[in-house]
C-alpha cells in the first residue's frame, strides 16, 4: 500500500491509486488534511490539463508545492481527477 511521508508525518495513505509517468497519485479521501495548506501556483500539461497546488506542513515546516492535483483534467486523463500526488523530498513507499 503507497504511504506519502515528509517530515516524519504521513501525508497520505491508500491502497486505491493511479500510477501516471511514474508518479503515485492518492485519492482525496486518503489525505491526512491538517498537513495540506492550499496554493495560489498553477501548471500547465499538455495532455493532463491545469494543475493546482498545496504546500504541506508539518511540525511547523512548510515544503511549498509540495503536492499537485488536477481539479478538472482534460478527457485522457480523467482517471486522476482530485487524486493527490507529491515531490520536493516528499517520499512514497509501496
Amino acid at each position: 500500500m503507497p504511504v506519502a511521508k515528509w517530515n516524519g508525518a504521513v501525508l497520505a495513505k491508500s491502497d486505491r491509486f493511479e500510477e501516471v509517468e511514474g508518479n503515485v497519485y492518492f485519492p482525496p479521501d486518503s489525505l491526512n488534511r491538517e498537513h495540506f495548506k492550499p496554493s495560489a501556483t498553477h501548471t500547465q500539461c499538455p495532455w493532463k490539463g491545469e494543475a493546482s497546488y498545496y504546500s504541506v506542513e508539518v511540525d511547523g515546516k512548510t515544503n511549498a508545492d509540495a503536492a499537485w492535483f488536477y481539479p478538472a483534467p482534460k478527457p485522457k486523463a480523467a482517471n486522476i481527477q482530485g487524486y493527490v500526488a507529491f515531490w520536493k523530498g516528499v517520499t512514497v513507499e509501496r
